[in-house]
């Protein structure tokens, strides 16, 4: 087939473990061969970052900004163990948290749906799209100790210091804890744009999901802007697109998670969407078939990657020379959903037929039978599996036939 042509670049990120080693087969094997696109590259495996003092981190995600399409490998995040594994010289934050502060984005949360692959929820036909607002709430809370009797406050004094209010939380008679966090309007506005932005895009419905009859001004926040924002600017576009938005409370829309057979956008607040998306994943069959998609507000950025970790069991495996059987499936959707929102703001319609095409492949084969090990184990004890490479050979077999 003809090589296609890409006028701009990507940011090709690449990181960690066995995900890396995955990364660079799709890279050479399924992309490079069919695709000439300028890759700007950027190294966010875990040595890197250290020798940089995880500024590359920051130039990478700045990298993104400017060229509005990123595609990242899975990277380390480092705790105790991995300080003393890789002798670091500090415990560095997500990378993925730097790249999401810096585009200022929300995070969709997508199952990639396999007819052969048992779901856990067996009614879920179509896919449930988590957006997850990650800023504030318990993330940047603050806690303390209580230790003896006494009154937790919640106070605030305006900068000028003019203006100070005062709530009364509670009176200890006991020990206890105590816990305040916070958001602001701003950052919910540019939660709503995201999600009302990538629902126009995908044509699906929309659902936010508070308990804003109990926080009656912090989760009133957020259906009130979603709301307000929906009315002014949104609700003609989605009236056109023959879709809709609505405001849920969150034990409502768990209930009817359970009870619909998905297509839907779930917009959730932070905490909400960092334990729904795990449930998700968990309720389409694995982990291992999620796509992760980062978003500016305008929806003219973004940075696609798979949503499971860098594989350390593979690794090790790996580098002792076996074969293993990785399933490459979300880490070659990364690639496809990056790939597809460079042709479309290039308008190259080859471009984005190559994309459709390539998880067309993916999913056609799996559902012929053909998969790696993790998937072979949930169709059952029968099903036959294959290694990473075999694996590769197949899809790269089909996209030259294609």
């Amino acid at each position: 087939m003809p090589i296609i042509q890409v006028s701009n670049p990507i940011v090709d990120i690449n990181g960690d473990e066995m995900a890396r080693v995955i990364w660079e087969k799709i890279s050479d094997e399924l992309i490079d061969p069919f695709i000439n696109v300028k890759k700007i590259k950027y190294d966010l495996g875990i040595k890197s970052r250290d020798n940089t003092g995880d500024k590359i981190t920051i130039d990478a995600a700045n990298s993104i900004k400017r060229n509005k399409v990123g595609i990242k490998c899975a990277t380390i995040t480092p705790d105790d163990k991995r300080i003393k594994e890789f002798n670091l010289k500090a415990k560095y934050p997500s990378p993925n948290g730097t790249i999401r502060n810096i585009i200022n984005g929300t995070i969709f949360r997508e199952p990639i749906i396999i007819k052969n692959i048992p779901k856990i929820v067996s009614h879920w036909d179509n896919p449930v799209v988590i957006a997850r607002h990650a800023y504030g709430d318990i993330y940047r809370s603050k806690e303390i100790q209580i230790k003896e009797k006494g009154e937790l406050k919640l106070s605030f004094k305006s900068k000028d210091k003019k203006k100070t209010i005062v709530e009364k939380v509670f009176d200890f008679n006991s020990p206890g804890v105590g816990i305040s966090y916070y958001n602001s309007n701003r950052s919910i506005k540019d939660f709503a744009l995201c999600c009302f932005n990538f629902a126009l895009k995908r044509k699906m419905p929309l659902f936010l999901s508070t308990k804003n009859t109990i926080l009656q001004k912090y989760d009133e926040k957020f259906k009130e802007i979603f709301e307000n924002l929906y009315q002014k600017e949104f609700k003609k576009k989605f009236q056109r697109n023959k879709i809709s938005y609505q405001h849920r409370l969150i034990d409502d829309m768990v209930a009817c998670l359970m009870k619909w057979s998905g297509g839907f956008i779930w917009a959730c607040k932070n905490y909400d969407g960092d334990v729904m998306s795990d449930l998700v994943a968990q309720g389409y069959g694995s982990l291992g078939l999620m796509t992760s998609v980062l978003q500016s507000p305008d929806g003219k950025i973004i940075e696609t990657e798979a949503a499971h970790g860098t594989i350390t069991s593979h690794y090790k495996q790996f580098k002792n020379g076996i074969q293993t059987s990785t399933n490459p499936i979300a880490s070659i959707f990364a690639w496809t959903r990056g790939l597809a929102h460079r042709a479309y703001l290039d308008k190259n319609t080859k471009l984005k037929k190559f994309c459709i095409n390539l998880e067309k492949i993916c999913i056609n084969i799996i559902e012929k039978g053909q998969m790696t090990k993790d998937l072979a184990l949930m169709v059952g004890p029968d099903q036959k599996w294959l290694t990473t490479n075999d694996f590769f050979k197949l899809i790269r077999n089909r996209i030259e036939n294609s």
